[in-house]
């Protein structure tokens, strides 16, 4: 675990978020997720306002590289050998990268909104998660040789948090419910076709990543539907509405069914989805 005591920490859980997704060097933005996350779950930390603390920025920092492509120019990622294994724990790595500036985002942006502690103690443990994921995910392209930012990645995650930033619920619907969400139906076969070429290492941070997701997308579900509840919504309609406005891409089975539903995301919320954007 990255060191915490040397440098200051933010002085509210706020700054803190602006301060994690403003970072353009990943080890202090993995850094600052764990020194923010210890000092809110210590109860060392107010929760703070984007007009007090300031608001969060329209992208997140980046480091000079690597090179962002649109995702259709990006090579297909396939686990084989040692070049494709990098190009795909690389590719993996990037996408833990953002989902570490989504989900701060998403604690600092709707701070002005009126929410239970809890809200705030279960997207924090989302923060840390997502960080310690891209950091195993670094450590493992450094014991290959190589280090995040030696390839392309994409740049269309975060275009999700710039179409959903006005509102908690699509926000909540996208990110957790169709993102995290389709990390339950494509992690499994990546840890089979892992162990299945010997790469013991690289399935063992896969079997955290998927035993993460899980709860990343049932806190999903539980704030969708409290959110819903509140500003009288039905969950599902409200979800598949959400889902047609914002997500620029394809709902696509297979889907596992398991997972989704231990995770409170039942087949009535995404399968009517796929026939219409698939």
């Amino acid at each position: 675990m990255p060191q915490t005591h040397t440098k200051p920490v933010p002085a509210t859980l706020v700054a803190g978020a602006r301060a994690i997704v403003s970072a353009s060097q990943t080890d202090e933005k993995v850094r600052l997720a764990y020194a923010v996350s210890k000092a809110w779950f210590q109860r060392d930390l107010a929760l703070g306002t984007p007009t007090r603390d300031g608001a969060m920025p329209d992208r997140p920092g980046r480091p000079d590289q690597p090179v962002l492509l649109a995702p259709r120019d990006m090579p297909k990622r396939k686990l084989g050998g040692d070049g494709s294994k990098i190009a795909l724990i690389h590719s993996l790595a990037h996408i833990e990268l953002n989902a570490v500036d989504l989900t701060w985002d998403l604690i600092g942006r709707f701070a002005h909104i009126k929410l239970p502690r809890s809200y705030y103690d279960d997207w924090v443990r989302v923060g840390l998660e997502e960080a310690k994921h891209f950091a195993m995910l670094e450590d493992r392209l450094a014991k290959l040789g190589a280090a995040y930012g030696d390839m392309p990645a994409h740049d269309g995650l975060w275009q999700a948090a710039q179409d959903t930033g006005h509102d908690l619920a699509a926000r909540l619907a996208i990110i957790p419910l169709v993102l995290e969400a389709r990390g339950l139906d494509i992690t499994p076969p990546m840890i089979e076709k892992a162990r299945a070429i010997g790469d013991e290492d690289t399935a063992k941070v896969l079997d955290v990543i998927y035993r993460d997701e899980k709860n990343h997308v049932a806190f999903g579900a539980k704030w969708f539907r409290y959110w819903c509840d509140r500003i009288g919504q039905r969950p599902e309609s409200s979800f598949h509405t959400y889902v047609r406005k914002h997500f620029r891409g394809n709902l696509k089975p297979p889907f596992n069914d398991r997972a989704r539903s231990e995770a409170g995301l039942t087949p009535g919320f995404y399968k009517p989805l796929a026939p219409l954007i698939g």
